[in-house]
């Protein structure tokens, strides 16, 4: 009986030790699928829940696609502006309408980003301000 017992207690042991904190929310169901949506340092996403005309617009599968494209190319993406004009909105930079346009509002938006978090202040997408918008 202790046998079975230890043999029961050893295998519980093992069960648990495997599964960590985040078995419960890493099923598809909770996890987004909006590779343009905001990411904290612990990978949670942060989206709205009104739908903007950008929701829409094609974007890439998956979030690494946004790596390898270069900051002009990111500027003429309107789902990718559109998820900026969002994050920028959340942090209260921004206060125009999530239309996917890189304008001169987003320009000074952005410039204002760049002043509170002592970067070079030029007003355009550079990769200090990718990070700090929590954007791929």
């Amino acid at each position: 009986m202790k046998r079975i017992a230890l043999a029961l207690i050893i295998g519980l042991g093992a069960t648990v030790a495997q599964a960590d904190e985040f078995d419960v929310v890493d099923y598809g169901i909770f996890r987004s699928i909006d590779p343009l949506a905001q990411r904290d340092e612990w990978g949670t996403t942060h989206q709205t829940p009104h739908v903007n005309s950008t929701d829409f617009a094609p974007r890439y599968r998956w979030r690494w696609n946004y790596y390898f494209k270069g900051t002009d190319q990111l500027v003429l993406d309107p789902a990718y502006v559109g998820s900026m004009q969002t994050a920028l909105l959340r942090l209260g930079y921004y206060c125009g309408p999530v239309d996917g346009v890189f304008s001169p509002q987003v320009s000074f938006a952005i410039a204002r980003l760049q002043k509170n978090y002592s970067m070079r202040v030029t007003g355009t997408l550079t990769t200090p301000v990718r990070r700090a918008l929590h954007m791929p």
